[in-house]
C-alpha cells in the first residue's frame, strides 16, 4: 500500500490502569504488534510512543516521541510522513481486517477523507439527573472507528488550522470537517472495537483466538 500509516500510541492507558496500551498483551501479542500486523503491506509506518519509552526491537516501524494529546501525537507523525495518503489508526483497535482497510483506502483515494462507522445498536437517552431522560434517536447517529484515511496535504492543513484556532478533537475527521471539507463514511466492523475498559480485555482475548486461526 502506497500509504503512510500513523499510529498514535503515546497514551498512558489510564482507564485500563495497566500501563501504556501499546504494550498491553492480548492473545500473546501486544496491541502494537497487532496493529503493525494489520498494516504489514504499508510502504511506511510511523508510531508515536510515550516520551521516554524505549522503542521495541524487531518491529517494522519508525518510532517517534508522542505529544501530550492524541492530536499532538498525530501532528508529529504527520510531519514525518512521506506519502500522499495517510491512514491514522488507534493502537487500541487490534483487529483490523483487510476488507476494512480496502474500503477506507478506496474511499480516501476517491474523496480525500474517509472514516469507518457503525450504526448505534442500543437505545440512547439524555439523563435527567439520575433518571431516565429524553430518548435520542439512534437512527441519525453513528459510531466512528479507525483507520481513518486522508490526503496527507489535507490532514496537514487541518492540523495547522486546529493549532491556529485552538481546536481540540478526539479524532482527525473532526479537524478535517472543521475546514469545511466533507468526510466520506464507509461501513465499519464490530470486530474493530477499541480496547478501553478492563472488561474489553476478555472480549479481545476471545477474538484473538479466532483471529489467530
Amino acid at each position: 500500500m502506497e500509504v503512510s500509516v500513523l499510529i498514535p500510541a503515546a497514551g498512558r492507558g489510564e482507564r485500563l490502569g495497566l500501563g501504556p496500551k501499546a504494550f498491553l498483551k492480548v492473545g500473546g501479542k501486544t496491541l502494537l504488534e497487532w496493529a503493525l500486523g494489520a498494516f504489514a503491506q504499508a510502504a511506511e509506518v510511523l508510531v508515536a510512543l510515550p516520551p521516554g519509552v524505549e522503542a521495541p526491537k524487531g518491529l517494522r516501524a519508525t518510532f517517534l516521541p508522542g505529544g501530550e494529546t492524541r492530536q499532538a501525537s498525530v501532528a508529529r507523525l504527520l510531519e514525518a510522513a512521506n506519502l500522499p495518503l495517510v491512514l491514522v489508526h488507534d493502537v487500541a483497535r487490534p483487529f483490523v481486517s483487510q476488507d476494512l482497510l480496502e474500503r477506507v483506502l478506496k474511499a480516501t483515494q476517491a474523496t480525500g477523507a474517509a472514516v469507518p462507522v457503525l450504526p448505534v445498536p442500543d437505545t440512547l437517552v439524555r439523563p435527567e439527573g439520575e433518571g431516565y431522560g429524553e430518548v435520542v434517536s439512534r437512527e441519525a447517529l453513528r459510531l466512528v472507528q479507525t483507520p481513518q484515511g486522508f490526503f496527507t496535504a489535507l490532514l496537514r492543513e487541518a492540523h495547522a488550522y486546529a493549532r491556529k484556532r485552538g481546536l481540540l478533537a478526539t479524532d482527525d475527521a473532526q479537524l478535517v470537517r472543521a475546514l469545511g471539507y466533507p468526510v466520506a463514511l464507509v461501513p465499519g466492523e464490530r470486530t474493530a472495537f477499541k480496547v478501553t475498559y478492563p472488561e474489553d480485555l476478555a472480549l479481545a482475548e476471545a477474538l484473538a483466538r479466532v483471529w489467530n486461526g
